[in-house]
């Protein structure tokens, strides 16, 4: 059984920028399951492989290549296929390559969110939108406490200011432009782990490629402490605040932090060393440089606004969440060396039916529901 979010999205025309990326993918097949319209406008999957193409999800939703940075064809898709509501994930996700290319990474997460947000603004067909940023929007200062929806953004990298950015640039719409008619939301997860994500420089993804591939794993920054989190508890937190959005409207026109259980938060050496012990076999090298770009050594969020209003809170803590990435990552490469890549896509649909189980066993806010909607075979 797969929770519909009180089938507020059931029949639903939904679009999805970045469905072809790592959460975009998830995303969108959690939202066909949920029986919504599903439109994926982004440009073609960033990896090779990648979710989006050994799911074969191009098939099985309306599928759009463009980019966010093309305004003309962001608004000209939204008029033809007439979404209710959007999700905006398509970004520049990766803080090595801001460094690499800034101008790039300023150009889609700043510039592309405005596209949006524009196209949003000039569309009557949408009734709300949600746009993902990231935990790293923060103004970083090192705390032991997990940050709040109200401190102060900022970053001193390309990527967290770009981040930081676009959630200004969300704000300044949702004051002027949308306080009595659309429903403007944001929604900062924190380092999101799952089955799937074949990105380069990012720890489980390089984790998971060297496991399969008999290597050992080369971590940069052992010593850094990261809120790690499911994808799918990443997930649940926007269906649940797009549900909201839907049904309650300005009430949730807001930023909405989504967090791990863990309040302590779990070093990259703690997290490389289980996925070892998860796969039963391998090893990692500490290739730590002196002079290497650092990233923030601790980051870690509060999620406690999302739990009194939205009823939200996690399904896995950290060990849990990547046992379920390690079992994807298993089950795809068994399928894969036996030419069986249709079962990766009800692979998928497996992990999300068994996501919210677990959800309804413990009786998370969230996931309470009367009607509960049995995934198509």
């Amino acid at each position: 059984m797969i929770d519909d979010f009180k089938n507020t999205l059931r029949g639903l025309p939904v679009l999805v920028t970045g469905h072809t990326g790592f959460k975009g993918s998830w995303l969108s097949i959690w939202l066909q399951a949920l029986g919504a319209k599903v439109i994926g406008y982004s440009l073609p999957a960033p990896t090779q492989p990648s979710h989006f193409s050994v799911t074969n999800l191009g098939q099985k939703i309306v599928h759009v290549t463009g980019d966010v940075c093309n305004y003309e064809k962001i608004y000209d898709t939204i008029q033809e296929h007439q979404p209710l509501f959007v999700f905006h994930l398509a970004a520049q996700s990766l803080v090595l390559k801001s460094y690499a290319d800034p101008k790039e990474t300023f150009d889609v997460n700043v510039g592309g969110t405005v596209n949006v947000l524009e196209a949003v603004r000039k569309s009557d067909c949408v009734k709300g939108c949600l746009v993902i940023t990231t935990d790293k929007c923060y103004e970083n200062k090192e705390w032991v406490w997990g940050y709040r929806e109200n401190d102060r953004l900022g970053g001193k990298d390309p990527y967290s200011a770009s981040k930081a950015m676009a959630e200004l640039a969300t704000q300044a719409y949702r004051s002027s432009f949308f306080e009595s008619s659309k429903a403007i939301a944001s929604a900062r997860a924190g380092n999101v782990i799952g089955g799937g994500d074949f990105s380069d420089f990012r720890l489980v993804p390089d984790c998971m490629k060297a496991l399969m591939n008999k290597k050992l794993i080369e971590v940069r920054n052992p010593y850094s402490v990261r809120p790690w989190l499911h994808v799918l508890d990443a997930l649940s937190g926007y269906l649940c605040l797009a549900q909201n959005l839907l049904t309650q409207g300005q009430a949730f026109a807001e930023a909405w932090n989504f967090g791990p259980l863990e309040q302590q938060g779990v070093s990259v050496e703690a997290l490389v060393q289980k996925a070892v012990d998860y796969w039963g076999e391998g090893g990692w090298i500490n290739l730590e440089a002196p002079n290497q770009k650092k990233e923030m050594n601790l980051l870690r969020l509060n999620w406690e606004h999302a739990a009194h209003r939205l009823k939200w809170s996690p399904v896995y803590g950290w060990q849990e969440a990547l046992k379920d990435t390690v079992n994807w990552f298993k089950s795809f490469q068994k399928f894969s060396l036996e030419g069986e890549y249709e079962k990766i896509f009800q692979l998928t649909l497996e992990h999300i039916q068994e996501y919210c189980l677990q959800a309804q066993k413990r009786k998370l806010g969230w996931a309470e529901s009367k009607n509960q909607q049995a995934v198509e075979e």
